[in-house]
């Protein structure tokens, strides 16, 4: 929850700038998640230019009296193609559980939007060597139900908490460590094809110093940027460490 319309504005116009200054073009997809009220700025831009845009939350139900929430079929008509399910943030401070998770993934998947759904320890449980089993009950439970050509569409954020915020970073060799178990459950599940296809991102205090070692882990796909992403170059730099 950053940046007035002016300061978004300006923020997309220097990721731009600072992507066609580049000499090769991006191998990594790149997407824009902003606050809900910068949606249409940020469409209207990637029409151009060379990001999709997600959004940071969606509602569980398809349209109604839920004053403030934003539906899968309004994302849908903007073009909106993805979406962030289950952010730590959202967990902590507005109590999602995981059976309304399950229900926002499924009427994403519904409408054509990508979930991008977040899982991840705080650090009490880490520090209880619970994590494993905290990230293994957030996926059975909020994913694990879908079949196997709906999950083939989901994007999987690890998070830990304890390094989001708080310029701690999960170690390379942790995140490769979570990483590798979370597509160990995916194989167990949903075969050894869906596995190795589905696009698991870092976040946790990722930024343009540590990005390159982080991502250089054979099972970290990429990485869900917070602050970060509030400098053009930042961020950019972030996109070419691949």
């Amino acid at each position: 929850m950053n940046k007035t319309f002016q300061e978004a504005e300006e923020l997309l116009d220097d990721i731009i700038e600072e992507l066609d200054k580049m000499e090769k073009e991006a191998d990594t997809e790149i997407i824009i998640c902003p606050p809900a009220p910068f949606l249409e700025l940020a469409v209207d831009k990637a029409y151009e230019d060379h990001f999709a845009v997600g959004a940071q939350n969606i509602n569980s139900n398809e349209s109604g009296a839920y004053t403030g929430e934003t539906a899968a079929p309004m994302l849908k008509s903007m073009e909106v193609q993805f979406s962030i399910i289950g952010h730590s943030e959202r967990r902590k401070y507005f109590k999602e559980t995981h059976e309304q998770l399950a229900a926002k993934v499924q009427m994403a998947l519904k409408h054509e939007v990508t979930p991008i759904f977040c899982c991840g320890e705080v650090l009490p449980e880490r520090e209880a060597g619970n994590h494993f089993d905290v990230v293994k009950e957030q996926l059975n439970e909020a994913l694990f139900m879908l079949d196997k050509a709906d999950f083939a569409k989901i994007v999987i954020a690890y998070e830990p908490v304890w390094a989001i915020g708080t310029g701690v970073t999960a170690t390379p060799e942790q995140a490769q460590e979570m990483h590798a178990y979370i597509r160990k459950l995916i194989k167990g599940k949903y075969g050894e094809e869906t596995a190795n296809n589905t696009t698991i991102l870092y976040g946790g205090s990722c930024n343009a110093k540590n990005a390159a070692d982080l991502f250089s882990n054979a099972d970290v796909d990429g990485g869900l940027i917070g602050g970060a992403s509030l400098k053009a170059l930042d961020f950019v730099k972030i996109v070419y460490s691949f």
